[in-house]
């Protein structure tokens, strides 16, 4: 079974065609993504109806392209995936508008998959994927959230933030900084140049004997020492602070990783969505597994962004297990706001 797999959630457009040929795991053909950086940059973040207008405009091309370097025409298709939720509600609607009707025009049918599970399973498409059961932190835009994955779509919530997530730390911190969008990885690039300990700054809930977050006490801290700067900051102070921040969110998500994996008794732990890519945090996580024999599982680098790639894995793995049924109606609605409970 060839699976089409369309991302559309925010601002980056990605198609992907994942075989599932009976394998130990669905296999990825070809995939093809386009980020909008260069267009929201001068906004300082993503304007809404700027990511719809540029869906549109990527989302047919790229999946000519990827049927091109899969070496297969669109009748080899069997299934067309889409992000169904959460995100934009304009994005998620081009997605899908184009999904079921490419679907129909094939006859093919359709199914709508939850944008966070697509993380969750992404690292499924590595060269060394994980085994159930395993605790998983999503680190994905404005979701922080740690689970039991006993299975696809057997998913318990052990923890989440309780206002901004990891993400949004990086990036609201980052342009109290003065530095560019997106904040994050501008931020991680400045902090290799500071000193980790040069501001102490909190680690919020660290010691509150459960698995939840909370980041907006440290963006407040983070805007204290600004203005205590001023306006004639050096550099220096700069990547200073930046490495400070780097340093107090990574301990957070690690503490409390390594306290879930404890908890949950299992030996795995999976780290997916864009912050997954930050290289402090998989320097300690990856010093941390190592002390406690623990494994630890990325997506591959590439794939940790959000992209077509997940979203039809997700869909080829929800199918196998049994976890999920195709549409063949091509009615569709989308889910900005949506539980991944409720997938």
């Amino acid at each position: 079974m060839n699976v089409l797999g369309i991302e559309s959630s925010c601002d980056e457009t990605g198609v992907a065609l994942v075989a599932d040929d009976g394998g130990a795991a669905p296999r990825l053909l070809a995939h093809a993504l386009h980020s909008q950086i260069d267009m929201h940059q001068a906004y300082g973040g993503v304007v809404p109806e700027l990511a719809s207008r540029d869906h549109i405009r990527r989302v047919l091309p790229l999946t000519r392209q990827v049927m091109a370097e899969a070496g297969l025409a669109l009748a080899d298709i069997d299934l067309v995936a889409f992000t169904r939720g959460p995100g934009l509600a304009g994005a998620l609607l081009v997605g899908a508008g184009v999904a079921c009707a490419l679907a129909a025009a094939l006859d093919r049918p359709t199914l709508g998959v939850h944008h966070l599970e697509g993380h969750l399973l992404s690292p499924f498409l590595s060269a060394d994927p994980p085994e159930f059961p395993f605790v998983a932190l999503l680190v994905s835009g404005g979701h922080t959230q740690l689970m039991h994955v006993a299975g696809v779509g057997d998913y318990a919530l052990l923890g989440e933030t309780i206002d901004d997530a990891a993400g949004e730390a990086f990036d609201k911190s980052a342009k109290l900084l003065g530095l560019g969008y997106p904040g994050g990885p501008a931020l991680s690039r400045m902090a290799a140049f500071g000193d980790p300990a040069a501001f102490a700054l909190p680690r919020p809930l660290l010691h509150s004997g459960n698995l939840d977050f909370s980041f907006a006490g440290l963006k407040t801290a983070v805007l204290t020492q600004v203005r205590k700067l001023g306006s004639n900051v050096c550099e220096q102070d700069r990547a200073n602070l930046a490495a400070s921040t780097q340093a107090a969110i990574v301990e957070v998500l690690v503490r409390k990783s390594m306290r879930a994996v404890r908890d949950a008794g299992t030996r795995r732990l999976v780290v997916a969505g864009g912050v997954g890519a930050n290289s402090e945090l998989r320097a300690q996580l990856g010093a941390a597994c190592r002390k406690e024999r623990v494994r630890v599982h990325y997506p591959e680098l590439a794939l940790c962004t959000d992209n077509g790639a997940m979203i039809a894995m997700a869909a080829a793995m929800r199918l196998r297990s049994g976890r999920a049924q195709p549409a063949h109606d091509y009615a569709f609605d989308v889910r900005p706001r949506w539980a991944l409970a409720e997938a």
